[in-house]
């Protein structure tokens, strides 16, 4: 590629009046010593010796200054595609300075970028394999089994049958959430924005996970009783599935004759904030800004034992934000959890795309 060099003359213009300056005042002294002074020959002295100056200068040392200075751009330019490339080079060495101090940094940041992307997709892909090979081989053990002689005993074939089947399940429980992910990340998942009743859509959910929570005895309620319809605006199948999410997570990791309580309060004069509050274990710091992570789990092993997709909260979080809203949490280590989202109130209609 051909570099394009912008000139500059600073550097030249300037050393040429100094040297125009101390040959002049050094001629002009001798000159008045031993002769008779001359502001003519003097000023044609001086333009003489500027001109010769800034010639010499000019094009003499920035043949050695050009050839340092596009030896640096190339060590820099690394890529044909960088934006480096694309701007004039400038043998100024204060801007060239500042622009390869700019251009490094932003490389130290891209480059900063992308380890972590390289160590998110790292992890990202050990926990896939991790989520969808405990069940694949939880089913061909299973039928290995029963091809291997167990399918004579109906009792055995039956039990590795239904347990083939949960694995299956599994499988396909963590494809559609995977799916659902990808689809609200790319914006393919149309939202069906309508008003409804927020009340009435957590009452559904507690209904549908009574039977999840009176396995660990924990206890699902309102902080008051809603006499009144709170009506929102938003996608009421989405927003269940969020509020599901959100309430199951507090089964699997709160405690024993526990409790998940759920309020609606008012946060502005056009949204609403739902929150689902828990007694639970309580989440450290460190592990909050990685919660809405995909198959990030804070406990490594228990939490698998409660099953689940591990998409659960980063499926929370993209119908949200879908939604326009915010999704916020709050813990405390041995006191619970609170995770909290905003709505709007149906009297704020608007239209979402």
């Amino acid at each position: 590629m051909t570099i394009n060099f912008k000139k500059t003359y600073r550097f030249a213009v300037k050393s040429a009046l100094y040297i125009t300056l101390f040959s002049t005042g050094l001629v002009s002294f001798l000159t008045y010593s031993f002769f008779t002074f001359s502001y003519r020959f003097s000023l044609i002295f001086a333009f003489a010796i500027a001109t010769f100056s800034f010639i010499v200068i000019q094009y003499r040392v920035e043949r050695f200054i050009y050839k340092k200075v596009k030896k640096i751009y190339d060590d820099v330019s690394l890529l044909e595609s960088s934006t480096f490339r694309n701007q004039p080079i400038t043998t100024d060495m204060a801007t060239l300075t500042r622009e390869v101090k700019k251009f490094a940094t932003d490389k130290k940041l891209e480059i900063e970028t992308l380890k972590v992307r390289e160590e998110y997709r790292r992890e990202f892909l050990g926990n896939v394999s991790h989520e969808l090979k405990t069940p694949l081989f939880m089913v061909q053990g299973y039928l290995s089994t029963l091809l291997d002689g167990a399918m004579n005993d109906k009792t055995i074939r039956k039990k590795y049958l239904e347990r083939a089947e949960k694995g299956v399940e599994r499988l396909i429980y963590i494809v559609q959430d995977l799916d659902m992910i990808s689809k609200l990340e790319i914006g393919e998942l149309n939202l069906e924005i309508a008003e409804f009743d927020i009340v009435k859509l957590i009452q559904n959910v507690f209904d549908l996970l009574e039977m999840k929570a009176s396995k660990k005895d924990i206890l699902l309620m309102f902080d008051m009783k809603y006499n009144k319809p709170v009506m929102v605006v938003g996608d009421q199948e989405k927003i269940q599935q969020a509020v599901m999410n959100l309430i199951v997570n507090s089964i699997k990791y709160g405690k024993e004759k526990g409790s998940t309580e759920v309020s609606i309060e008012d946060l502005t004069d056009k949204k609403v904030i739902i929150r689902v509050t828990d007694n639970g274990e309580g989440i450290e710091k460190k592990n909050i800004p990685r919660l809405f992570e995909r198959f990030y789990r804070v406990d490594k092993s228990g939490a698998r034992t409660e099953g689940g997709s591990g998409l659960g909260l980063s499926i929370v979080k993209h119908i949200i934000e879908a939604h326009d809203e915010k999704i916020y949490i709050d813990s405390t280590i041995g006191v619970g959890s609170e995770f909290s989202f905003t709505l709007e109130k149906a009297k704020a209609i608007k239209k979402l795309n």
